[in-house]
């Protein structure tokens, strides 16, 4: 696309075609980057060429020679006709502003697109304008350019769009300088800014701004003053609306029906009632006779206050004087019944005006329809929202659909309630999370799960709950049975994709994630569920001792007992205290796949959580450990056991690391047992003397048999013979010496002993 626009851009060349063949010349046009435009019909090329100049008598020679210089023309193909551009220049304008910022490079585009600014030309860009700061920015640059003089036209047309944009003080200077401009003033550009000020709540301004008219020599009149009304009362102002009225009268301006009509609608805006009565009469005294505005300001008048009885006796006055009541009687009257809790009349006034052939309008469908919800009259109710669907109206506030659907579904006609948001699609009302909420949370509470699901996918798809301008979110009561329903019906990943969307609205449910950890788990996918419980842990989301459960489990049928022992660890730093059950398959499962010291950790966690059972397969596991060399870390596990209470047999260890030859491991767990005084059978000892005495360890054996026998022990080892004669033979005389001192004082002491017990006690 650049070369082309350089192309377009540039200096249009010189070259010209060579006539000896000149059907090529159609072809050279598809070739070109800018073409002229076909000439429109009755323009100077639709006449005959002229050959000569003007004057000059044509030359039939040269006619001639020309003609047969010139080789044979070929019919040209007919040419499309470009479609002309029907854009206006207002609007070419209006979109240049509303595209581009506001500079001089715009400025210059469109001067050179208008080359003269006239008065519609003016008012139509700023009536066009798409914003207040674009019109005020064009409305100054073509006064300022000098480009045109604005008149009292435009300037009304700018105080109205800054007054509706709420900028006033743009308005009011503006206003305030047209005399300077020699524009004079008028009452209609004070008034439009006296109701702006009004209906920003800036009543002092317009007091102000309407006693100033009479400085600066602006004729006021009752519309003036009427405008006054308005932004006086609007705010309350009833006081100060009651003295300018006064004072309006002391001016010799008679009011008139629509002047008493803004008074009351006033007075009652301002909840005075009496006054508001007063001026009723007043107004039928200066022989002004009420009309239907004013019997329905007063009936309107009446609701705010509750007092039924007295709007329907000017319901019936209203009808008595032969006035026809219209569509907003009628919606006021039914709004009233409404409000009072008799809905029964109000419908019976929908019918009646419906008989008169007054059509009810959005506002009377508002209205009446969320009285009959609250009344249960579900039927009525279906009734009017299938009229509303015939006449395609579309009422402005939806809450009535939110009704609607909450009736039908508490009356049980869950078809309704479906029909319902039907309804609202045929409208064109866009559907909210909250309404398909409503319908899946009682099509799950009648076990229809079919068509919650259903229309759970199409929540999904069209990413309802994902609408920034949504009112009504999805409930927990809607979204929990419906996860909890697919997690049980192996839809686990539909059910996390919802809650992904309900995350991102800020919801953190716990029993929504731990539905999805169950879920996950049932269905084998149990990285997904950890990933879950990671996200439930960033975002302080309490975790259940179930969903850890099932997480475990799972795991563990997959084969994965290492994650499951990380899963484990999650669920105990999170205060949860697994069941013993749960302890021993995480342990047997890292023992059969050999991971001795893994099983050891979570031993020493299931023994600081006291859990004193499993004590079999905690007796495997120290077994393993010494045997594959882990002495300390079993020895620490036995010193916790025995803290604990639950000591494990040390005799069975013993005599299974004698019979494996793992003296060392043996050595050091009767040095432990010696230390903490632990009982032990003298078999044990035998065992494991007789194996150091086998591998040729005999200081080991001098060690511990000296050990013992400094205990007070005595024995009758049948080796000590055996024992003394391999320390003399390796030159150990010292210890053999010692030893057999020690032994014959033993025997001594044997000799003495009334028991002869062949058991060593080392208690305390």
């Amino acid at each position: 696309m650049p070369s082309m626009a350089f192309i377009s851009l540039s200096k249009p060349s010189q070259w010209r075609p060579r006539l000896s063949n000149p059907q090529s010349l159609p072809l050279l046009r598809l070739f070109c980057s800018t073409e002229t435009p076909s000439p429109p019909p009755g323009s100077a090329s639709d006449a005959p060429p002229t050959e000569t100049p003007t004057g000059s008598p044509p030359d039939p020679q040269n006619e001639s020679a020309a003609a047969s210089a010139l080789p044979p023309q070929t019919p040209k193909p007919r040419q499309l006709r470009r479609p002309r551009n029907l854009e206006k220049t207002e609007d070419i304008i209006c979109r240049m502003m509303a595209n581009r910022a506001w500079t001089t490079r715009l400025q210059n585009s469109i001067r050179d697109l208008v080359p003269e600014f006239d008065h519609n030309l003016v008012w139509n860009v700023l009536h066009g304008a798409k914003t207040s700061d674009q019109a005020l920015q064009f409305f100054r640059w073509v006064e300022r350019s000098r480009l045109f003089q604005h008149d009292r036209e435009t300037h009304l047309k700018i105080i109205e769009i800054l007054g509706r944009a709420s900028k006033l003080n743009h308005a009011r200077c503006i206003l305030l300088d047209m005399p300077k401009k020699g524009v004079q003033w008028d009452e209609d550009l004070f008034i439009h800014l006296i109701d702006s000020y009004g209906m920003a709540g800036i009543v002092q301004e317009s007091v102000k701004l309407f006693n100033q008219m009479k400085e600066l020599g602006v004729e006021r009149s009752l519309k003036s003053y009427e405008a006054l009304f308005k932004s006086i009362l609007r705010r309350g102002r009833y006081m100060m609306g009651k003295r300018y009225f006064n004072h309006m009268l002391a001016e010799g301006i008679e009011p008139t029906r629509h002047t008493y009509n803004i008074m009351i609608w006033g007075f009652f805006l301002s909840l005075r009632l009496e006054t508001a009565k007063r001026f009723f009469e007043d107004m039928k005294s200066r022989g002004l006779s009420p009309d239907v505005v004013t019997y329905n300001t007063m009936i309107n008048g009446y609701n705010r206050f509750k007092m039924m009885d007295e709007a329907e006796q000017l319901f019936v006055e209203l009808k008595g004087k032969n006035m026809q009541p219209n569509v907003i009687s009628y919606t006021t009257m039914i709004k009233g019944y409404v409000s009072v809790g008799k809905v029964d009349d109000g419908y019976r006034l929908f019918q009646e005006m419906k008989s008169f052939d007054i059509k009810p309008n959005d506002v009377t469908f508002s209205t009446l329809l969320p009285g009959l919800c609250d009344a249960e009259k579900k039927d009525e109710a279906q009734n009017l929202l299938s009229e509303m669907v015939e006449r395609h109206i579309a009422p402005k506030d939806n809450s009535v659909f939110e009704k609607l659907l909450y009736c039908q579904c508490k009356s049980g006609d869950l078809d309704a309630a479906a029909n319902v948001l039907k309804a609202m699609i045929r409208l064109h009302i866009p559907t909210e999370a909250g309404h398909y909420g409503i319908l899946i949370e009682n099509f799950c509470k009648a076990g229809v799960y079919d068509r919650a699901v259903h229309l759970l996918d199409k929540l999904i798809e069209k990413e309802i709950i994902m609408r920034p301008q949504s009112s009504m979110e999805l409930e927990a009561s809607a979204y929990n049975p419906m996860i909890e329903y697919l997690c049980n019906h192996g839809q686990t990943d539909k059910a996390e994709v919802l809650f992904r969307q309900l995350m991102k609205k800020g919801v953190q449910d716990s029993v929504a994630f731990n539905n999805l950890i169950r879920g996950h788990a049932k269905e084998g996918n149990s990285d997904s569920a950890f990933e879950i419980l990671k996200i439930m842990g960033r975002r302080g989301v309490p975790r259940e001792a179930d969903s850890y459960k099932l997480l475990i489990k799972s795991y563990l049928s997959k084969g994965e007992p290492a994650d499951a022992k990380t899963a484990l660890d999650s669920m105990i730093e999170n205060g949860h205290v697994p069941e013993s059950s749960l302890f021993r398959s995480v342990m047997e499962s890292l023992f059969e796949d050999g991971r001795v010291q893994t099983a050891s950790r979570v031993m020493k966690s299931m023994v600081e959580k006291g859990v004193n059972e499993n004590m079999d397969l905690v007796a495997k596991i120290l077994e393993a450990l010494f045997i594959r060399g882990h002495v300390e870390e079993a020895l620490g596990r036995i010193d916790l056991l025995m803290h604990s209470g639950c000591a494990p047999e040390f005799d069975s260890l013993l005599s299974v690391l004698a019979e494996k030859g793992k003296t060392i491991a043996a050595v050091k767990l009767l040095d432990f047992c010696l230390e903490q005084d632990c009982m032990v059978d003298f078999k044990s000892y035998d065992k494991v003397l007789d194996a150091l005495l086998e591998s040729g360890k005999t200081l080991n054996a001098y060690s511990i048999l000296c050990k013992i026998m400094d205990k007070g022990g005595v024995t009758d080892w049948r080796s000590t013979d055996d024992l003394i004669k391999s320390l003399n033979s390796e030159g150990n005389t010292k210890q053999a010496d010692v030893l057999s001192r020690k032994i014959k004082g033993g025997e001594d002491m044997a000799g003495r002993s009334k028991k002869g017990k062949k058991q060593v006690s080392m208690a305390s």
